[in-house]
C-alpha cells in the first residue's frame, strides 16, 4: 500500500494532467475564429467588336468594397486579325484567332485559380451588324468561339451581344472609376467616396456605333435613354445612348455609297480622299452591311474606280448629309436622327476611334476648336504624294476627321464654349478605356466575395500564452512524477 504521501502526489498528478487537457480543450474549441487575408480573384472579358478583338485581364482582392470589386487591369492581348463578325463564312477561324491570347492569360493567372475565373465574351455592333443580317450565321460564330474557350480550364459564362446601352454605360462606369469619381483611397488608408467630384461624360466611337453617355443636371425625359447603376453604396442614372452604323468604319461606307448614288458610270470623286489617290472597290463589298442599302439594279461583281480630289469644303458637306439634324419635334432636345438628348453637362473624355484618329493628327493636347478646325482642313487639302509615306490607311483620316468634327459639334452639340470639355484619351491609370473594366465592376456585384481562410485560434498573442500554459502545464506533470518517482522508488 502507498502511503499519503504517495496518494497525495498522485492525486497533484492526476489535477495538473486534467488542468493541462482542459487548458488544451479550451485553446482548441472554445477560442475566435481568426480571419486570414482573402486572395485575389481574376477575371476576363473578351471585347469582340467590329474591327478587332481583345482580351482584358482583370484582378481584384477577393474580399469587396460597398459590393463592388476594386478592379484592376493585369493584362490586355490584342488578337490578331479582324473582329469575329468577319468570319461569319468560316466561323471556326472565329475560335481559332482566341487562341493565342488565351494561351497568353494562362501563364498570368495562377494555376489553382484558373477554374474559378469568370470569362465573359462580348460583342459589339458588328456583330449586332451581323444578327440583323443573318441570324444563323451569327450563332455559328458564336459557338466556334465558345467551343475555344471551353477548351480551357476556365469558368466560361457564354458569349452574348452588348446592347449599345450597356456598351455606353459600361464605357462610362470605366471612365469614372479609373479618374476617381467613383471611389477613392484616401490618406487615412480607406476606400472612400469623394464629395466634390463630379462624375465624367463618356464619348465612344467604334467601327460599327457610336456612344454618348453622361449624368445631365437635370431628369431624363425618355426613360429607353436611363440606365441605373449601384456602385460602391451609390446610385448613379445616367443619359446613354448608341447609335448602329455611325461608326467610324460603317459611316464612311455609307459616304462611299452616298457618293456613288445617281452616278450611271464606275467612277467615283471622293472629295475627302487626297488628290492622287485611286483604288478599286467592288460592289459586293460596298453593298455588304445593313448600314449601306443595296440599290435596285445591283451587280455585286461590278469594279467601282474610286478617286481622290482632295475638296474639304466638298468632304464636310458630304459627311453632314448622312446625319439627319432637323428630325426632332420641337418641344425636345435632340443629338440628331430625332433620338432625344438633354443638354450635354460637364467634362468628357473621348476614347476609341475619337483618340486613334486625333492622336493621328496630334490634336489631343487640348486644342481649342479654331485650330483642329484649321488643322484637319489642312490635312484634307494635301496631295496623296506628300502623306503617302506616314503609316497606316491615310487615305481615311480625311474623312474620319471630318466625321469626328460632324458628330461632336452638330450631332452631339459641343460648341465654342464647350469643346474644351472633351478630352482625348486612350488610357487613364496605365488601364485601356473601353467598356470591358466598367462591365467586370458591374458584375463583380453578381461575384460572390470569397470567404476568408478560417484558423481555429486567438489572436497571436493569445496563441502563444495559450501554447506557454500547455507546455508549463507538461513540465509541471513531469516533475511531479519525479517526485512522486523519488518519493516511493519502490
Amino acid at each position: 500500500r502507498m502511503g499519503p504521501k504517495a496518494v497525495a502526489a498522485g492525486c497533484l498528478l492526476a489535477v495538473i494532467v486534467v488542468s493541462g487537457i482542459i487548458a488544451l480543450i479550451l485553446a482548441v474549441v472554445g477560442v475566435k475564429d481568426v480571419y486570414l487575408p482573402p486572395g485575389t480573384k481574376y477575371g476576363m472579358v473578351f471585347d469582340a467588336g467590329s474591327s478587332h478583338t481583345a482580351l482584358y485581364i482583370y484582378q481584384w482582392p477577393a474580399d469587396k468594397e460597398n459590393g463592388t470589386g476594386i478592379v484592376s487591369q493585369a493584362e490586355a492581348c490584342t488578337v490578331q486579325g479582324p473582329g469575329i463578325s468577319s468570319y461569319a463564312e468560316n466561323p471556326a477561324n472565329a475560335g481559332a484567332s482566341l487562341r493565342a491570347c488565351l494561351d497568353k492569360a494562362m501563364t498570368i493567372i495562377p494555376a489553382e485559380q484558373q477554374r474559378e475565373t469568370p470569362t465573359y465574351l462580348g460583342a459589339t455592333a458588328g456583330m449586332r451588324l451581323l444578327r440583323e443580317q443573318n441570324s444563323t450565321k451569327a450563332d455559328l460564330v458564336f459557338a466556334e468561339v465558345s467551343k475555344t474557350i471551353r477548351q480551357y480550364p476556365v469558368d466560361f459564362r457564354g458569349a452574348r451581344i452588348l446592347t449599345g446601352n450597356e456598351e455606353g454605360s459600361f464605357g462610362w462606369i470605366t471612365i469614372n472609376y479609373l479618374l476617381e469619381t467613383l471611389i477613392k483611397f484616401s490618406f487615412a488608408g480607406k476606400w472612400i467616396r469623394p464629395q466634390s467630384a463630379e462624375v465624367l461624360g463618356a464619348l465612344d466611337l467604334g467601327g460599327a456605333s457610336t456612344q454618348i453617355t453622361f449624368q445631365p443636371s437635370g431628369t431624363i425625359e425618355d426613360n429607353s435613354t436611363e440606365v441605373f447603376f449601384r456602385l460602391y453604396g451609390t446610385n448613379y442614372s445616367v443619359y446613354t445612348h448608341s447609335y448602329l452604323c455611325y461608326g467610324r468604319d460603317q459611316a464612311l461606307k455609307m459616304l462611299l455609297a452616298a457618293l456613288r448614288k445617281n452616278l450611271t458610270s464606275q467612277q467615283i470623286s471622293h472629295p475627302c480622299y487626297p488628290k492622287g489617290y485611286e483604288e478599286n472597290v467592288t460592289a459586293a463589298a460596298l453593298y455588304n452591311s445593313p448600314c449601306v442599302p443595296t440599290p435596285a439594279a445591283h451587280d455585286p461583281s461590278q469594279i467601282l474606280m474610286v478617286q481622290g480630289t482632295g475638296a474639304p469644303a466638298e468632304c464636310r458637306s458630304a459627311i453632314q448629309k448622312l446625319f439627319n439634324f432637323t428630325a426632332c419635334g420641337a418641344n425636345r432636345t435632340c443629338g440628331f436622327n430625332g433620338v432625344y438628348q438633354p443638354p450635354g453637362h460637364g467634362q468628357f473624355f473621348a476614347f476609341s476611334g475619337f483618340y486613334y484618329t486625333f492622336h493621328f493628327l496630334n490634336l489631343t493636347n487640348e486644342q481649342p476648336l479654331s485650330v483642329i478646325n484649321a488643322t484637319i482642313w489642312g490635312f484634307c487639302t494635301k496631295g496623296w504624294k506628300e502623306v503617302r509615306f506616314f503609316q497606316g490607311r491615310l487615305h481615311n483620316y480625311c474623312p474620319s476627321a471630318f466625321y469626328i468634327l460632324t458628330l461632336l459639334q452638330e450631332g452631339y452639340k459641343f460648341d465654342e464654349q464647350t469643346w474644351s470639355n472633351i478630352h482625348f484619351c486612350q488610357k487613364a491609370a496605365n488601364t485601356d478605356i473601353g467598356w470591358t473594366l466598367g462591365y467586370v465592376l458591374n458584375l463583380t456585384n453578381m461575384i460572390p466575395a470569397e470567404t476568408p481562410e478560417q484558423v481555429k485560434g486567438q489572436q497571436r498573442g493569445l496563441w502563444a500564452a495559450a501554447i506557454f500554459f500547455i507546455v508549463l502545464t507538461i513540465a509541471v506533470a513531469l516533475v511531479a512524477i519525479l517526485i512522486q518517482c523519488l518519493w516511493n522508488p519502490t
